[in-house]
């Protein structure tokens, strides 16, 4: 069975996967000699790829060995047809890069924002001594969160990682 190819930028890739879409731009053919390219960009990363002709289309495929140097993150990207000279910039957005669980030496941490955050929170209330709000060190000041606020922002967080993460069933349950 041949793996389906789809026909716009994906909104996220493997690092570590063969990356492939295939682009029809009526004008900018590839048989008049367009080529189109893209620039992926995040804060210190730069991924540039070049598409090759199939027909009038163009066609990118990135093999798995080069995406798997791919660093995860939300890049934007710039697609642009160049012709003898002439540049045309013919699409931009946005993609995620999602990090390969294979090539995760020590572990992956798979873990959503949320349940990241709340491990933390729930960690630095345990930890941390309600005595202390603030203290200073010569011309330095450092100021704590309150207990009481850092127990709201805990309980949305909690609410937020049970809502991602419970069953749905399609039953509301109430207490009173």
């Amino acid at each position: 069975m041949a793996h389906p190819v789809p026909t716009a930028v994906p909104a996220s890739l493997r690092a570590g996967d063969t990356a492939t879409w295939l682009r029809s731009l009526a004008d900018y053919p590839a048989s008049d000699g367009w080529v189109l390219s893209y620039v992926l960009v995040k804060t210190g990363a730069q991924i540039a790829i070049t598409a090759t002709a199939s027909g009038a289309d163009h066609l990118v495929e990135v093999d798995a060995a080069t995406t798997s140097a791919w660093t995860a993150g939300t890049y934007s990207w710039q697609e642009r047809a160049t012709l003898a000279g002439k540049v045309y910039t013919t699409d931009t957005g946005t993609l995620s890069i999602v990090a390969s669980f294979a090539a995760a030496v020590g572990g992956l941490d798979a873990r959503t924002h949320a349940e990241k955050t709340l491990a933390a929170l729930e960690a630095w209330i345990e930890n941390h001594d309600p005595a202390v709000a603030s203290y200073q060190i010569g011309d330095r000041q450092m100021q704590y969160i309150s207990i009481p606020d850092l127990l709201k922002l805990r309980d949305t967080y909690r609410r937020e990682v049970r809502a991602t993460s419970a069953p749905k069933s399609g039953r509301v349950y109430m207490r009173f």
